[in-house]
């Protein structure tokens, strides 16, 4: 029922690429009860405190006709039957065949571009930049699909092989950046680096590591485009995280939160 055996292709795409695409990981009946837990939370029907439920092209989105990148950070902290879902057990299993053993996860999220936002845009970004320095790097970051993805909608696009960089990419603040504070996007150059979009369908996943570039334009399509996201990362490194005070919520006190930012720049 959880498994989902990989093929030595896929896990050399993961090893190789930085991330690999997984289809059909969750069926159309098992998707059904996810989706419905999804639309609660969207429209504010399950509580989520302070700045979890934001906007992530300005961090201060409230309303779901508002932002135009709904996301809502550790659902299945907000709402205790997230835990243990079908999609959580088999992305464990998937983690362990990509990772090996002692993975956990980090935290999840729920990332939702509503139809006709143009400028529901994720710049390009390495999610290790705004996480804490832990010495075991193993990690594995699943983003499954409640929507068919393509370019029209605001697809993510991967820059092949950048988590095999021996330093994380530049981030700079986007000049006239919306938000009470800079938004940081990282240097990719088309003409160098391999871009490749995660065309998918209802239901698919793909798995990428922290240090994988990625970023997603905008959705100029009539429908959503709605992911849930799960990140695993090996259990010493959550304790890490979480001893000092980290949990991946924007709720985190912001001297934890400075912290983070200060040890990434002096990197």
């Amino acid at each position: 029922m959880h498994s989902y055996p990989l093929t030595e292709a896929q896990r050399r795409a993961f090893a190789e690429d930085g991330w690999v695409h997984l289809p059909a990981f969750l069926s159309e009946a098992e998707l059904r009860p996810l989706e419905a837990l999804y639309w609660r939370f969207l429209q504010r029907e399950i509580a989520v405190p302070g700045r979890d439920y934001c906007d992530a092209t300005t961090g201060h989105g409230r309303s779901i006709e508002g932002p135009k990148v709904v996301i809502v950070h550790l659902p299945r902290r907000c709402h205790a039957p997230m835990q243990g879902n079908i999609y959580e057990q088999r992305a464990s299993v998937v983690a362990r065949q990509l990772c090996g053993e002692g993975m956990e996860i980090d935290y999840d999220q729920f990332v939702a571009k509503p139809p006709r936002e143009r400028d529901a845009v994720i710049h390009w970004h390495q999610d290790l930049r705004g996480w804490p320095a832990t010495p075991d790097p193993r990690t594995a970051t699943f983003w499954l699909a409640f929507d068919d993805t393509d370019y029209d909608n605001g697809c993510v696009q991967f820059v092949d092989g950048s988590h095999r960089e021996v330093e994380l990419r530049p981030h700079v603040p986007l000049a006239g950046g919306p938000g009470p504070g800079p938004l940081m996007v990282a240097e990719v150059d088309p003409r160098r680096d391999r871009i490749r979009p995660a065309r998918l369908h209802r239901g698919d996943a793909t798995v990428y590591h922290e240090r994988t570039l990625h970023g997603s334009s905008g959705n100029g399509s009539a429908r959503w485009r709605r992911a849930y996201v799960v990140a695993f990362r090996s259990a010493d490194t959550v304790q890490r995280e979480r001893a000092m005070g980290f949990t991946h919520s924007l709720n985190d006190p912001p001297e934890v939160l400075a912290r983070v930012v200060a040890e990434r720049r002096e990197e």
